[in-house]
């Protein structure tokens, strides 16, 4: 019986490693073969298998992101939230760069947050919102990072991005939820 052969991409194997890690810990006992599926394109940032399976066979004019964006544990680290929130300003613009791969994912969904849902932007559009977003002057490595994560999709040719909708990680949920509460008191 011939099979398809899935690619399964990852952008950071430390966090794909910890996410797998953490599904591994809570679960019972040895998991089934569909459940061990499930896990890895978790940790590699997909719903599930079957969404692993779907983005395998792209379709239409845009461009498949390389490289989805990592799931985030879905225990809430405090260290890496308020590590995190210090990369911020109260206006929630991006003053620095995080050095951690994971604090750098966590800002990006941030970003990714303040981006319009649902609209086409060209690329000048994209690095207008994104300069307006950052204090340290690097709009493309931003704009690049949300594509390669997997947080925005592109035209072949780079002059049309668009937001992809997906849940957001645990970790930056929070970052905005204590920014609002931060902010409502």
């Amino acid at each position: 019986m011939s099979r398809k052969l899935i690619p399964l991409t990852v952008s950071d194997t430390s966090s794909f490693a910890k996410s797998l890690r953490m599904q591994l810990s809570g679960h019972d006992g040895l998991p089934s073969h569909l459940q061990f599926l499930n896990m890895l394109a978790r940790a590699a940032g997909h719903g599930s298998f079957q969404s692993l399976r779907a983005r395998a066979e792209p379709s239409g004019s845009e461009e498949v992101p390389a490289a989805p964006a990592p799931v985030v544990d879905p225990k809430i680290d405090q260290k890496l939230v308020d590590r995190v929130q210090r990369s911020f300003d109260d206006d929630l613009r991006l003053m620095r760069w995080p050095a951690r791969r994971m604090d750098q994912i966590a800002a990006l969904w941030v970003l990714w947050s303040q981006i319009p849902a649902a609209r086409e932007m060209s690329e000048k559009e994209v690095s207008a919102l994104l300069r307006d977003r950052h204090l340290f002057g690097d709009h493309a490595l931003l704009r690049r990072e949300l594509y390669e994560l997997g947080l925005m999709t592109r035209t072949r040719d780079g002059s049309i991005y668009r937001r992809i909708e997906r849940p957001m990680p645990a970790n930056a949920a929070a970052i905005l939820r204590q920014r609002s509460h931060a902010r409502g008191s």
